[in-house]
């Protein structure tokens, strides 16, 4: 069998054959990568600065079409209210998050929370390596911008040390600061006080940026594409599936004339039949 697959022609065939297994698989990459495609394209008007009390309201549920924005705000820190949250990464190495609260001023008021009538937010300022590190938010009236993302899940299983959080979550941190909040938080890219920009990104130190981006928008899958896929890989396997069955006609055609041959030389040879009367007498005549 291989040493019919051997053949100069069979291997130029299995070259064949190759290449083109070769061309419908990436067609079938192709077609699989057009199978998953973003719901909706990536909104450039998030990249916008808006008021956050125009963008969000607070005691209301997060809407889906502020997650993302970039949203400015005035108000003050309050140094007592941060807390650090574990397990972030950042280039590889795993740290804090230093998230304080930011009284948003302009912002309506909540009833029921008569320990702190103005309304808060909590601001993810920076990434420190070292809980030493984190240092206390600036004073004063502080101009903050930053991107306003939804808040996130308590993890109920753990149990935070005093001035830890299980994670952003507002739901939490209430809890912790006592006061009322919007229903999400903002990574800070930018917090200027007298002037002067003081936030990570700007002093430089031990307390790094976020550098949150717009997250990947939700994906949904094209069933007719990625089964378009499936059948370029099929068509893959079927190419030298037909080299393989050609080679095999070859190859049995071969054992096929190789057995007639060998019937053919083991039939004996016909005697010569014997003379006819006619013959007889014209040998006899004078």
């Amino acid at each position: 069998m291989w040493k019919t697959a051997l053949k100069p022609r069979w291997i130029a065939g299995l070259v064949f054959a190759i290449v083109v297994s070769g061309v419908f698989v990436l067609l079938s990459q192709w077609q699989f990568g057009r199978s998953v495609q973003p719901e909706v394209p990536v909104n450039p008007a998030t990249e916008d600065t808006r008021a956050l009390t125009e963008t969000l309201e607070p005691g209301n549920f997060f809407p889906g079409t502020a997650s993302d924005q970039m949203v400015s705000a005035e108000g003050t820190y309050d140094p007592v209210k941060q807390v650090l949250v574990p397990g972030r990464l950042k280039d590889g190495n795993t740290g804090y998050w230093v998230v304080s609260a930011f009284a948003v001023k302009g912002a309506p008021a909540l009833s029921g929370v008569a320990a702190s009538p103005e309304t808060w937010i909590p601001v993810a300022r920076g990434w420190v390596a070292d809980p030493a590190d984190a240092g206390a938010p600036p004073s004063g009236t502080v101009r903050l911008t930053g991107r306003l993302l939804p808040s996130e899940s308590p993890l109920p299983a753990t149990a935070p040390e005093a001035g830890r959080a299980t994670a952003v979550s507002v739901a939490e941190l209430i809890n912790f600061w006592d006061i009322s909040s919007y229903p999400g938080f903002v990574a800070a890219t930018a917090e200027v006080t007298d002037g002067t920009d003081v936030s990570a990104a700007a002093a430089g130190g031990d307390l790094k940026p976020l550098n949150i981006g717009p997250q990947p928008p939700a994906q949904k899958v094209n069933w007719l594409n990625a089964f378009y896929s499936l059948e370029w890989v099929v068509f893959a396997g079927f190419a030298l599936f037909i080299w393989w069955r050609l080679v095999q006609d070859d190859y049995r055609r071969g054992l096929e004339e190789d057995l007639d041959d060998d019937v053919h030389d083991d039939v004996p040879p016909t005697p010569p039949s014997p003379p006819t009367s006619e013959q007889i007498q014209q040998k006899v005549k004078p």
